[in-house]
This record gives C-alpha cells, structure tokens and sequence, in this order.
C-alpha cells in the first residue's frame, strides 16, 4: 500500500504493553540508541533524528529515569517516522499496516529496524515488537486522531474518559478493565458518574454506558440508569433498551434511531449492519415512509447515517427516500 487512503481505520482493540521500565529497557538495547551512546556518527544522527546536539540525549539513554527515557525515544522515533518530520510516507504507512494487522509481514524495515520497532519473524516477515506498538500508538493517533487504548490503563481517569476507552473492548477485557476503574471508588457514585458522563459520549461510547450501568453494577448501576429517563433524547434511548414507559417526541425517536445507527458505524459495523438496525423487521414500503423523521432529530450523525442508506440501501425505494430525508435535514441545518 503507497498511501493512508489505502488503509482501513477500524475501532482498534486494546493494546496488551509490557511496563515503563520493561520498555525503557528495550529502548537501551536498540541499534540507534547504541549509536547515541558511542556517538559514533553524530552528523548522520542528526540527520535521521533531527536532534543536532544529542549530549542531553545520551545522559537521558545512560541515566534517565525510564519515564524519560520513553519520552526521548517517543520524540526519536516520531520525527525519524513521521512523514510531516523527517520520516517518509514508505516508512509511515509500513509502521501503520503492520499495526493494523497484528500479524508478520513481508516489508522493509529499514530505520524501523533500528529504532527497536520491528523484529524479525518467521519466513522472513518483520513482527512490531512491544517497543514498536508503543511507538505506533502515537504516529497512528496522530494520522488518523484515533487514541488506541493501552490496557489497564483507564483506573485513574474519568467517566468519559472511560467510555471512550472501552468503545473497542471486548466483553472480558472491559469487565476486567472496569473492575480496575471501580477500585477504590464508590459504586454508587461511579453509576452516577458514568451517567453523567453519558450524553456527552460518542454514539458508540452512550452503548457501552448503558450496557455497564444495566449489566455491570448491579442495582447501583440500574438506578442511575433509571435516572436518566427523564433527559431529554438520551432518556429515549434508555426507555427503549429498558422497555420502560416514558412519552418520547418524534424528535427524539428519530434521535434514538440515528444514534443507534452511528453506534454501528463508530465500532466499524458494515452497511448491512446498519440497514438491518435502521429495517426494525419493517417491509421496504414501510421503511421508506418511516425514513422521513430521521431528519428532525437533530443528532450530529445524522448525515453519516443517511448517507449511508443511501449509498448502501438494496432498495431503490428506501434509498431514495433515505435521500430526500438528506435533503431536508441539511436545508433545516442551514436554515
């Protein structure tokens, strides 16, 4: 692949890394870093790394704490890799793809190599070492401004910040990762806190705050879940994950459909997925008079979603009505 364009973005999982001082450690033990230290072509080192005087950076490598130590190299590797800095679009793209994959593959390593980044695998492919997915994490996030969770990483940050980061869990590892978040803190007051933190959420992150408050804490959970009933639009989505009684607007029925869609998108869903969610068992005469309120309910997806429908929708009749919901929504968004 030559460029990002050619690269699927989906909702990466948690990445499984070894502790600082582990990482530290494998930054003293690469190539480049042995160079730093015998500063045996400094000109050269310049050059690949854009640091002009290293002598800081050498006293970091020998002495540093490894918290300084990953800094520097985190710096290193993103201005050697890094195709907006001295990197190349090759070298970028290669540290993206195999970070993508999780699997060997046939590339040239080059100054990933050297950088401790890759390792040799079977058969001749390269493999990210634990060093390199470190290092990937942040070029990744900076291309495609996709933050990839670090596991066990979320116990001492807030509600929102946790739903952001359990998007992409899977069942197991959120129980686990959650039972980190929940140490030491009040179970009631953690219900309430992810609650609150529930509206202000991504489509994708207000799922996973409903199903931990509804599966995961118990009646604690359940309650706060209960609580949120009376707020407006996302209370309409907790009425219909509960079954509970509540008198929804139009606005917010169409609000609830349009973020359970975008739910789907954000995880990476394909459009199947999505026109089967939007279908609700309904005929396709029944859906294509139904896909009119979609553009009153005011979600910042809804574009995202109808768009969808109308690139992806089988029938002809529900993608063109999928099309003049687009059409109204965006001339209500201008008016």
């Amino acid at each position: 692949m030559d460029s990002f364009d050619d690269l699927p973005m989906p909702l990466l999982p948690p990445l499984h890394l070894p502790g600082d001082a582990e990482l530290a450690a494998a930054v003293r033990a690469t190539p480049m870093a042995a160079r730093f230290l015998d500063q045996s072509a400094p000109a050269e080192l310049a050059a690949r790394t854009g640091l002009d005087t290293p002598d800081g950076e050498v006293e970091v490598l020998r002495d540093g704490s490894a918290e300084e130590v990953l800094r520097l190299w985190s710096e290193v590797c993103f201005v050697a890799v890094h195709p907006a800095e001295l990197g190349s679009q090759e070298e970028a793209v290669t540290l993206t793809e195999l970070f993508l994959s999780g699997e060997p593959r046939p590339v040239e390593a080059g100054i990933l190599d050297e950088l401790g980044l890759v390792a040799e695998a079977a058969g001749g492919a390269s493999e990210l070492t634990p060093l390199g997915k470190w290092v990937a994490r942040r070029v990744f996030a900076s291309i495609t401004g996709q933050q990839v969770p670090v596991f066990g990483s979320l116990a001492g940050k807030d509600a929102a910040t946790l739903l952001q980061g359990l998007r992409s869990y899977a069942e197991d590892e959120r129980r686990e990762e959650l039972a980190g978040w929940l140490s030491g803190r009040d179970r009631a007051k953690a219900a309430e806190e992810i609650a609150a933190a529930a509206a202000g959420a991504s489509p994708l992150g207000r799922t996973v705050a409903l199903q931990v408050l509804d599966a995961e804490l118990g009646d604690d959970g359940r309650e706060a879940l209960r609580g949120l009933l009376a707020t407006p639009r996302v209370g309409a989505l907790v009425a219909a994950r509960l079954g509970a009684e509540r008198e929804s607007s139009a606005e917010e029925i169409a609000w609830v459909l349009v973020d359970m869609a975008a739910s789907l998108l954000e995880y990476g869903g394909d459009s199947e997925q999505v026109v089967e969610a939007m279908a609700m068992g309904m005929a396709p005469e029944e859906q294509a008079e139904s896909i009119a309120i979609l553009a009153f309910g005011r979600h910042p997806d809804t574009e995202k979603v109808l768009l969808t429908l109308v690139e992806r929708h089988p029938d002809p009749k529900v993608a063109a009505a999928a099309r003049k919901a687009l059409r109204r929504h965006r001339g209500l968004a201008d008016g």
